[in-house]
């Protein structure tokens, strides 16, 4: 069923799925069958996901498909500037609710480094970042104030990271809320994804993500830089 209600781009499909566990099983279809396609054609597959509570059930799913674990690398779109210890990690959660079972054969390419500030830790990421395969498929998230992986409105270093030719692949981003400090794929980086999908719950998703496409400035609404690219949407109530 397409989402009705939206005046989507042309290059947009946009779904609506009835509830939370029909969305994370038809995300995991998607994913898992373009994981395949890739493996096939090129003997290796790259997934890059967001963090956050909401993809749980997606990854919990997409665990359970039949894949060539060993050949998939999977990275993070965003990560909060936590130990992989902590309960805020985006890492930790994909390590307990993806990387169970054949799913642990994957190759994880995290993006959170130790080091003495946040730029160190970002030029780190960005440096491990250099060697992660191009990416196949990118599953993002959404907030209600229309960010995406962790390209926050107002954050400090907002304008770099959206800049379609920067060089950097991960940068220091400022979240409003606790915990402050992220790590960010840039939209250059992001962007270059063969298929990227986009996931989101509840209707005040749905009336951000309206928002969004009635608007142009990325800096306001960064999930507009990938609005207007080649995207799936799923959405559920």
């Amino acid at each position: 069923m397409t989402i009705s209600n939206l005046d989507l781009p042309v290059q947009t499909l946009g779904f609506s799925l009835g509830n939370a566990d029909q969305l994370a099983g038809e995300l995991a279809l998607t994913v898992s069958n373009a994981l395949r396609s890739a493996i096939a054609e090129r003997g290796a597959a790259t997934l890059v996901v967001s963090g956050g509570r909401s993809p749980i059930a997606f990854f919990e799913r997409l665990a359970q498909q039949e894949l060539d674990w060993a050949k998939v690398t999977i990275s993070l779109a965003d990560e909060r500037w936590v130990p992989v210890g902590h309960p805020d990690s985006n890492e930790g959660l994909l390590r307990r609710h993806l990387l169970q079972g054949p799913a642990a054969a994957a190759r994880l390419v995290g993006l959170y480094q130790s080091a003495a500030s946040l730029e160190q830790a970002a030029e780190r990421a960005d440096a491990v970042l250099a060697e992660l395969p191009p990416i196949d498929v990118l599953v993002l998230g959404m907030g209600e104030d229309g960010h995406t992986a962790s390209l926050f409105p107002d954050s400090p270093n907002l304008e770099a990271a959206l800049d379609p030719r920067g060089a950097r692949r991960c940068l220091p981003m400022q979240a409003p809320s606790v915990p402050r400090q992220r790590l960010s794929m840039s939209l250059a980086l992001l962007a270059s994804a063969r298929l990227t999908l986009l996931a989101l719950h509840g209707p005040g998703k749905l009336a951000t993500l309206n928002q969004a496409l009635a608007g142009e400035s990325y800096e306001a609404m960064p999930i507009r830089a990938f609005l207007a690219r080649p995207l799936e949407i799923y959405w559920c109530p």
